[in-house]
C-alpha cells in the first residue's frame, strides 16, 4: 500500500511488490488500487490550499512552474481537449510520469470539475491496475 500511495511507482509498483512478496493476490490488487486512489483528494487538497501559500518561496515557485509546465508540453493539450477522456487515458497508461499524481496536477492546471477528474483518476487508475496486476501475474508464471 505504501508502494500504491507514493509518487514514486504508485500502484504500477506496489502490485508487483506485493505479488512478489506473496500475498494474496486478491487483496493485493484491492489494498494497492484503494490506496492509489486516495492520493487524488490529498493531492487536491495540497494543491488547492498547502501549494498557494508555498508559492511564496521562490524556490518552491520554480520548481512549481517548472513541474507546470512539462505537465502541459506532456500530455496536456490531449487533456485539454479531450477533457474527461484524455484524463482518463493519461492516467489509465502504465507508464512513468502519468498516473494520478499527474492526473492531479492536470485537474488542478486545467481547471477540471473535481468529481469529474474524481471518476476519471478512478477508473484511470482502475484499468491501469488491471493491467499492472494481469501482466505481472502472467509474468510469475511465466507466461508472458
Amino acid at each position: 500500500m505504501l508502494w500504491s500511495i507514493s509518487p514514486f511507482g504508485e500502484a504500477k509498483v506496489g502490485i508487483p511488490y506485493g505479488l512478489v512478496s506473496g500475498l494474496n493476490i486478491y487483496m493485493v490488487f484491492i489494498f494497492c488500487f484503494l490506496a492509489n486512489v486516495l492520493v487524488f483528494p490529498l493531492m487536491i487538497f495540497f494543491l488547492e490550499k498547502i501549494n498557494n501559500y508555498l508559492l511564496r518561496w521562490n524556490p518552491y515557485k520554480k520548481a512549481a512552474i517548472y513541474v507546470a509546465r512539462r505537465a502541459k508540453m506532456g500530455s496536456g493539450d490531449k487533456i485539454e481537449k479531450y477533457g474527461f477522456w484524455g484524463l482518463l487515458f493519461f492516467v489509465m497508461l502504465p507508464l512513468p510520469g502519468t498516473g494520478v499524481y499527474a492526473g492531479s496536477i492536470a485537474t488542478y492546471l486545467f481547471k477540471i470539475k473535481r468529481r469529474k477528474a474524481f471518476v476519471a483518476n478512478t477508473v484511470g487508475i482502475f484499468f491501469s491496475s488491471v493491467i499492472v496486476w494481469f501482466t505481472t501475474l502472467l509474468t510469475m508464471k511465466g507466461i508472458a
